[in-house]
């Protein structure tokens, strides 16, 4: 009986071999492709997350690069630690020490000529190490000059230095209404010598405060009462911004301030009650609730020239609840700044807070989410932000025009996609100025781009458009557009907050 020959098994797979080895390459080649026209976040800027001592709660809200190169860092829970080395690759719980416990929730730090600066929730405090142990064992108050309860919602959110050497302060309301001791909803300044001033008043849940690189100042608002909805407002000196309810110290003010400004009308819409209202200050940016985010906190300006990316001059602004951070654009317009803000990093591990941009171009981020939800899982984070040295494909900058807007690009782009007008989706609204909680969008408008110019160089492209409306976010979907390189946008989303339009 003839029997059926046999293969042998190695000779089978010496002839699979090279076709094996071919299919595979050219889905190692194919997932390649995919993977650069798909690119990520993590592709352009890594989070590395530090790991605390065991046992150690470190619900990190406010940072402060010390002159021998260690970072502080203030905990809600009333610790400062320093941490040793923190720009190092790997980063373990050995480069952390205690720099001093007891404090009443420090929420922001700062430093000047060898003292580390804390703003708490009661005061202004300073603390230095002169015996060399690497613990504060000298403490002074620096000001205080404001009233404190009992109220859980009194959060104090303190400045860097000022040109000047002051220092300004936010003093949330108590509660989401009401200011029941002095000061709250208001922003204070404390001077070199120790002086605490009125500076502004309508504040009402602040979540940070910072500058931009010409040194004017800013903070973070967040959606309640009178706020429709989060945003960037400037702090300047005199200036009511939005919520009234600390109206009633403006007798204890008015030798600085003035005179109380009149009562807004709930159910108005913000720009109108400006025009009436002379010291109600128009926002910088809004950050499109849900869209952006719910709870806007910690600001940071990247002046590190390039070595965060292509950012220069912006600002980054993080959110508690949504564990991210955004950036924003900013231009000066009738003599307001206002800009754009767009998604720039999202997967931190707990509720952004506290933010740190530092010379070396690393963002330092401080989370926790006790008392609050937020997407990041963990019940408190410090985290650091770094530059891959990719160069991301981004709507760089949204200017407004005096017939639409300008954007300007971080790579050139290609002319066709840029130029359809159907790859463009644009719509505006804006938010009820209302003494109820929060606002849905409301007065919703679609104007009408006309035509999409690109620029010689091709990293601009001017849209033309009809119905610009003063007051509302412009907001701006470019999911069509290409690089020339094919690369989509990283992120497609604009929203530019026009509380005034260009003439």
């Amino acid at each position: 009986m003839k029997t059926q020959p046999t293969l042998n098994a190695s000779f089978v797979r010496s002839l699979l071999q090279p076709a094996a080895l071919a299919v595979l390459g050219l889905a190692t080649m194919l997932a390649s492709m995919t993977a650069a026209q798909n690119p990520q976040e993590s592709d352009y800027y890594r989070i590395v997350t530090f790991q605390p001592p065991l046992g150690e709660v470190i619900e990190a809200s406010g940072f402060q690069l010390m002159d021998d190169g260690s970072m502080a860092v203030c905990s809600r829970r009333g610790d400062i630690f320093r941490i040793e080395k923190p720009f190092a690759d790997e980063v373990t719980a050995d480069q952390f020490s205690v720099f001093t416990r007891g404090l009443h929730e420090p929420l922001s730090l700062a430093a000047k000529d060898g003292w580390l600066y804390a703003t708490q929730r009661p005061e202004l405090t300073r603390m230095r190490d002169e015996d060399g142990d690497g613990v504060a064992d000298v403490f002074e108050t620096v000001g205080d000059g404001w009233g404190v309860s009992a109220d859980y919602h009194e959060y104090a959110f303190g400045s860097k230095f000022d040109a000047d050497g002051n220092i300004v302060i936010t003093l949330c309301l108590t509660g989401s209404f009401n200011s029941n001791v002095l000061y709250r909803g208001w922003a204070v300044k404390v001077t070199p010598d120790g002086e605490t001033l009125p500076y502004c008043s309508g504040v009402r849940s602040p979540g940070g405060v910072g500058a931009d690189a010409k040194g004017r100042l800013y903070y973070t608002d967040n959606q309640g009462p009178w706020n429709g909805t989060c945003g960037l407002k400037p702090l300047i000196q005199n200036k009511f911004v939005g919520h009234p309810g600390g109206f009633r110290w403006y007798e204890q003010a008015e030798s600085v301030m003035g005179k109380k400004p009149e009562e807004p009308v709930s159910g108005s819409r913000l720009h109108t009650e400006a025009d009436r209202i002379p010291e109600l200050s128009m926002p910088t940016v809004l950050f499109p609730y849900n869209k952006m985010g719910k709870s806007a906190s910690g600001i940071a300006c990247d002046t590190t020239g390039g070595k965060f990316g292509p950012f220069q001059d912006q600002l980054f602004v993080a959110d508690q609840s949504a564990s991210t951070i955004m950036r924003v654009s900013l231009e000066e317009v009738n003599g307001h700044v206002q800009g754009a803000c767009f998604p720039f990093r999202k997967g931190f591990a707990s509720g952004n807070v506290g933010v740190e941009m530092t010379p070396q171009g690393s963002l330092f981020v401080g989370g926790t989410n006790r008392g609050w939800g937020s997407v990041g899982n963990r019940p408190f984070a410090i985290e650091r932000l770094d530059w891959t040295g990719k160069l991301p494909f981004e709507i760089l900058a949204m200017r407004i025009k005096p017939d639409g807007f300008e954007l300007e690009f971080t790579k050139p782009v290609d002319p066709k996609t840029a130029q359809d007008l159907a790859g463009y989706d644009l719509q505006t609204y804006t938010y009820e100025y209302r003494s109820q909680y929060g606002s849905p969008e409301v007065d919703h408008t679609k104007p009408t781009i006309k035509s999409a110019t690109v620029s010689d160089d091709n990293l601009k492209v001017r849209l033309q458009i009809d119905g610009m409306q003063r007051g509302h976010v412009h907001e701006l979907i470019s999911k069509q557009i290409r690089s020339q390189e094919g690369l989509p946008l990283l992120h497609p989303e604009a929203y530019y907050t026009a509380s005034y339009l260009a003439k």
